[in-house]
């Protein structure tokens, strides 16, 4: 089998067709921005459906009852695991895919402390230090299910900062105050493991 460049096609070809994707939101997640991506090489012609979930296990069982027809998952998240090793369902192929570009951001006007409480997803904390500016220090790291909702959680004030990507910072109204930067990720694409049924 031949393989295009950033992809590992194990069944997307010849698999069923990509026409629902369900993967981490809300929006303006990372795993938004690679499921359009899945949907803009593997999906049909017109808008996309994308369907976003709270957790990546509640896109899984989307999956299972049949919502989505695909699943996008992070690798980077420490519970695809589970996904790999659950038999209804299959791994149908992967890509690499940058993530939009990750930064420390505030709401507009709040006063930053010098030790700040900052909002982020699991998967990426290890960036809090390399984009903090120096000015600050990290007093607390408060986990959020994905960076849309750590943005959010800044714009609420339930956070100082929050470690996030460029479109939830733009949905939440953040602004940057460090540098910005892409992740390359490898994402994983799941379908049911029998789809005569």
């Amino acid at each position: 089998m031949i393989q295009e460049p950033g992809w590992i096609d194990t069944a997307l070809s010849d698999g069923p067709a990509v026409d629902r994707i369900g993967t981490l939101g809300p929006a303006g997640t990372s795993s938004e921005q690679a499921a359009l991506y899945l949907w803009a090489d593997r999906g049909p012609a017109g808008p996309p459906t994308i369907h976003l979930y709270n957790t990546y296990e509640t896109a899984g069982q989307a999956l299972r009852e049949r919502t989505v027809s695909h699943v996008v998952i992070a690798n980077a998240y420490a519970g695809i695991h589970s996904f790999y090793m659950d038999p209804s369902l299959r791994f149908v192929g992967a890509f690499l895919f940058d993530t939009p570009h990750y930064g420390i951001a505030a709401s507009p006007g709040h006063r930053i402390p010098r030790r700040a409480r900052i909002a982020t997803h699991p998967a990426p904390v290890a960036l809090v230090d390399e984009l903090l500016p120096a000015d600050y220090s990290v007093a607390e790291i408060l986990y959020a299910t994905s960076t849309s909702a750590a943005a959010d959680q800044a714009r609420r004030g339930e956070t100082d900062l929050a470690l996030t990507t460029q479109p939830a910072a733009k949905a939440h109204a953040l602004e940057f105050i460090s540098r910005t930067r892409p992740i390359r990720m490898l994402w994983s694409v799941f379908a049911l493991a029998d789809t005569s049924a």
